[in-house]
């Protein structure tokens, strides 16, 4: 559906990455767009001048109601800002229709869409996809396009896509909780507890997830992890084909995804497909398999061959920040795992290592339970540093250290650069020193990438510094 915006009046709640992009899009296609930010205009300044060629009104230092008169045509809201903000609330109450650049790609996009989300594991999973779909070796599709809630939102692109094009996005539950638009090809990973800070409750996460599945057709298709519960238990909202993926025996009759005598597999209809990847996975941790197992299943619900699967895997050594590793410093190597923003990422990655650990633990809590990684701490890490506000809460969930017993030291400190100042005085050869913090940057930082970077470059300081 091409939408005609001349003339429309639309407000955009937040100047970073999406809302620039929208902002762009909108502009080009002849709305007045107000991009409205609650930074100051000091601090926007690289913003402003990306936009200053094409007319965007500018609302700093608030969200005030009286951008709502005159009224606009329609409120776009960037995904780090909740619909719980006054304005957005006012907007609803009014009738005000809400939407966000994921929203306007998919009514406007040309092409077939296939959209990834879940609690964990969607960058490492998309990022494959694409690298799957490149090597597109029977020339399904014509040019390849991937991005979304990673790399550059599409909506920068759609304007250059074709009909034979595929889009692949990787869609967060903050921009799905606004959409009534559902992709073609549609996946959960997994449903897990994150983000309930922003979304309150379990029952409504889920159905932020949901909605990736809730305006899909009959000729549409869909993949959902067997294993885990909050993805599986979607299954009854299938409106078309369904493809499931997982580590437990797929059931007869299902159509899908396994591993069985550690070779990875397809079943289709009752037939079977040899899916030749095992010994090409570079990354580490049994989650990445499933992440890989994932990857296939949906490249071939968009119809990409074995030979495309092995091709997409092969050479792939993971998304930066994800288990990425830095160097090797005093014997012990040094891992950049930032993207843990939650107790759960940080357990599988804990689980993808055998050696004595030292783990940094820290950031902001996001109102989730870390009651069993203290359990899995206890069990299997020497040595743990805390910082940052989650501090308290995560020795809270450690417990009592019991002398002679694991961990064996507990150190806390305030900031995340004192954090790595303090594994560099444990570490010992042969240990793995693991920044997998378990709660977000926002304490201290811009992003998880931004703090993986930081922890990269303090690693390399104190390693050049403190011989």
């Amino acid at each position: 559906m091409t939408v005609n915006w001349r003339n429309k009046r639309v407000i955009i709640l937040g100047a970073a990455r999406q809302g620039l992009a929208l902002a762009r899009y909108l502009s080009r296609h002849g709305a007045q767009v107000v991009l409205n930010d609650r930074r100051q205009a000091d601090q926007l300044q690289d913003e402003m001048g990306q936009m200053e060629s094409l007319g965007v009104e500018w609302v700093t230092g608030g969200h005030p109601l009286s951008l709502l008169e005159p009224r606009p045509d329609l409120l776009c809201i960037s995904g780090g800002v909740p619909l719980t903000n006054p304005l957005a609330q006012a907007a609803v109450a009014d009738g005000i229709p809400i939407s966000n650049d994921t929203q306007v790609f998919m009514e406007v996009a040309p092409c077939k869409t296939l959209g990834i989300t879940g609690s964990a594991g969607k960058t490492t999973t998309t990022t494959l996809v694409g690298r799957i779909a490149q090597s597109n070796r029977a020339g399904k599709y014509g040019r390849i396009w991937v991005g979304g809630n990673i790399g550059d939102p599409l909506i920068n692109y759609v304007d250059e896509m074709g009909p034979s094009d595929l889009a692949i996005l990787e869609i967060s539950s903050f921009q799905l909780e606004q959409m009534t638009r559902s992709p073609h090809i549609a996946a959960i990973l997994n449903i897990t507890p994150n983000h309930l800070d922003r979304h309150g409750t379990m029952e409504a996460y889920t159905a932020a997830k949901a909605r990736i599945l809730d305006f899909q057709s009959q000729g549409d298709v869909s993949i959902l992890s067997r294993d885990d519960p909050g993805a599986w238990g979607l299954a009854e909202k299938v409106k078309g084909r369904l493809f499931s993926f997982g580590f437990s025996p797929l059931p007869p009759g299902q159509d899908g995804a396994y591993i069985e005598n550690e070779k990875f597999y397809l079943r289709e209809s009752g037939r079977v497909t040899r899916l030749p990847v095992e010994n090409h996975i570079e990354l580490r941790g049994e989650h990445n398999r499933l992440n890989v197992l994932a990857a296939c299943a949906i490249a071939h619900a968009a119809g990409f061959s074995p030979q495309d699967m092995e091709a997409g895997v092969t050479g792939f050594q993971g998304v930066p920040h994800r288990l990425e590793f830095v160097r090797a410093w005093r014997g012990a190597h040094w891992y950049n795992d930032s993207i843990a923003t939650a107790p759960e990422r940080t357990i599988a990655a804990i689980k993808s290592f055998s050696g004595p650990l030292i783990l940094l633990l820290g950031g902001r809590d996001k109102d989730l339970p870390w009651e069993e990684l203290g359990k899995l701490v206890r069990q299997r890490v020497d040595h743990v540093v805390i910082f940052g506000e989650a501090a308290e809460k995560i020795q809270a969930a450690i417990g009592q250290r019991i002398p002679g017993s694991k961990p064996y030291s507990l150190t806390r400190v305030a900031t995340c650069r004192e954090a790595v100042l303090a594994a560099s005085r444990l570490a010992q050869p042969g240990f793995i020193v693991l920044f997998s913090p378990g709660g977000t940057s926002y304490d201290e930082f811009k992003d998880f990438e931004e703090r993986g970077e930081r922890f990269k470059e303090w690693v390399r300081e104190f390693s050049e510094t403190l011989r």
